[in-house]
């Protein structure tokens, strides 16, 4: 039988902890709770976990608090962050003390499995992502060329643009999903000891989000597994071209990253790129 994994929900709604139990349960796993910070914090001290679920507005200690404790203490333990307080200060701070993932409630019950399964599966570093930049404003930071960390800090970046309606926050996340994606399989050859650079800045009049990969670059002239590279006649020529050299099915990212934000800037040598959206 394998290990059993524990996981500690602190939380000081009692209703969260019965719903987390019930959707988690699985039989190589311990279930437990605390109900605030300071609770939560004693029993880190005193036992061993693979996993703390924790909110970030509690009595006596909130979850920021109890999150930075954590990883004084236990710097391999994994903190997943739940809140309705998914500001730009509370997010960047989470990321500042190496929160593995940020979960916005009202949350659905398969998104929690989903953060749950890829927290425990073993296969993430501390240095996965590296704080460069900590203002709400100016967010800086360095990922491994891994599509799991892809996905980790799309979920933070995504809380990142509160006020902007949910239908255009969507657009924007999905746009820069889509580039960076491209920049750790194209640029980065999905290389987990190359890095990828973004940056997240929020201007009053935009939001602009830059992506610097570890590749040479490309030549649109050159982008044949590509959507954006079709000519009017073939506009599906690019599937093939991707069959052929064996990439994953796709190939829309760029023309579909154009029609969502409102510009799309590349440098000449096509390493890096500037999304840009403007604010109403």
């Amino acid at each position: 039988m394998p290990d059993l994994k524990r996981i500690l929900i602190v939380d000081d709604d009692p209703d969260v902890h019965g719903l987390l139990k019930l959707a988690l349960n699985a039989k190589d796993r311990e279930l437990h709770s605390a109900f605030d910070g300071v609770e939560g914090l004693r029993r880190v001290e005193q036992e061993t976990w693979d996993l703390v679920l924790t909110d970030v507005l509690m009595p006596r200690m909130d979850g920021l608090q109890l999150l930075e404790k954590i990883h004084r203490l236990r710097p391999a333990v994994r903190v997943v962050m739940m809140t309705m307080a998914s500001t730009a200060e509370n997010i960047v701070s989470g990321l500042k003390e190496n929160a593995f993932a940020w979960l916005a409630k009202p949350f659905t019950l398969e998104m929690v499995r989903d953060i749950v399964e890829k927290a425990l599966d073993g296969e993430h570093s501390q240095d996965d992502i590296t704080v460069i930049s900590a203002s709400p404003r100016w967010l800086g930071l360095k990922l491994r060329c891994k599509m799991e960390t892809a996905a980790r800090i799309l979920q933070f970046l995504r809380e990142m643009d509160e006020g902007l309606p949910p239908h255009e926050r969507e657009n924007v996340a999905t746009a820069f999903r889509e580039i960076l994606l491209n920049a750790i399989e194209h640029g980065g050859g999905n290389d987990p000891n190359k890095s990828v650079i973004i940056t997240y800045v929020r201007a009053e009049r935009a939001l602009l989000y830059y992506v610097r990969d570890p590749g040479q670059g490309f030549s649109f002239g050159k982008l044949k597994h590509a959507a954006v590279s079709n000519s009017a006649d073939a506009p599906m020529e690019h599937i093939e071209t991707r069959m052929e050299l064996g990439l994953r099915p796709g190939g829309f990212g760029i023309l579909m990253t154009r029609s969502l934000v409102d510009d799309l800037i590349y440098n000449e040598s096509g390493n890096e790129v500037l999304l840009i959206k403007y604010l109403k």
